[in-house]
């Protein structure tokens, strides 16, 4: 007698928690490393957002993918890993070049360099799916984040393939340096940026092998 009532609770609750889920994958936003700030997450928090991190998929377990801490001790080292390899792109580099690559290892505080190892388990498992497996690992990281209100960003640059960096993280040649990754508190926040909808990336495949948009 009690069944259906119970049956609508659970698809409630359902509701209920994909509508959460989707207003926190709206909230995150790229906010730049330089407009990050402390306090970045306790250890707790820090428990939580590395746990998130490690709910991605990942084929045949290999756990492809680490993610390297850059604490304050670390960072005049990073700084000078990425004056060097801005010197090795530029020799005509000016001191206020180099001082604000300098910079950059200075801004948030909590970083990580996301690193993949290419070799690491079962060989047959490809490169790829490596990636694509660290990369659910940062955006369920940067959700966590997000859900305890912290700000993040992921940032790139030449200095990532640079023989300095390469050296100071430890990498092997099967490991490949992705992204760095930055968690703080924000100030102020950026207006939401206008979001693709779907029919702008879904395609659907016909029998004859063409894709066209999904309507």
């Amino acid at each position: 007698m009690h069944a259906p009532l119970r049956t609508c609770e659970a698809a409630l609750t359902g509701r209920e928690t994909a509508s959460m889920a989707a207003a926190l994958m709206d909230a995150r936003q790229t906010i730049l490393p330089k407009h990050l700030f402390a306090p970045g997450p306790d250890a707790a928090q820090l428990d939580m957002i590395f746990s998130a991190a490690a709910t991605a998929p990942d084929h045949g377990q290999l756990l492809p993918w680490r993610l390297v801490q850059v604490p304050a001790a670390s960072r005049a080292a990073l700084a000078d890993v990425f004056a060097d390899a801005l010197r090795v792109r530029d020799a005509q580099a000016g001191d206020a070049q180099l001082a604000q690559a300098r910079e950059k290892a200075h801004r948030a505080p909590l970083l990580l360099l996301l690193v993949v190892d290419g070799q690491r388990g079962d060989p047959a498992i490809d490169l790829h799916e490596r990636i694509v497996s660290a990369g659910c690992a940062v955006q369920n990281l940067l959700l966590m984040a997000t859900a305890l209100g912290f700000a993040s960003a992921l940032t790139s640059g030449k200095a990532l393939k640079s023989a300095g960096l390469r050296r100071l993280f430890g990498l092997t040649d099967a490991d490949h340096a992705l992204c760095f990754v930055s968690v703080g508190t924000a100030r102020a926040r950026r207006p939401a940026r206008l979001r693709p909808v779907s029919t702008d990336f879904v395609r659907c495949l016909s029998s004859c092998g063409k894709t066209a948009p999904v309507l």
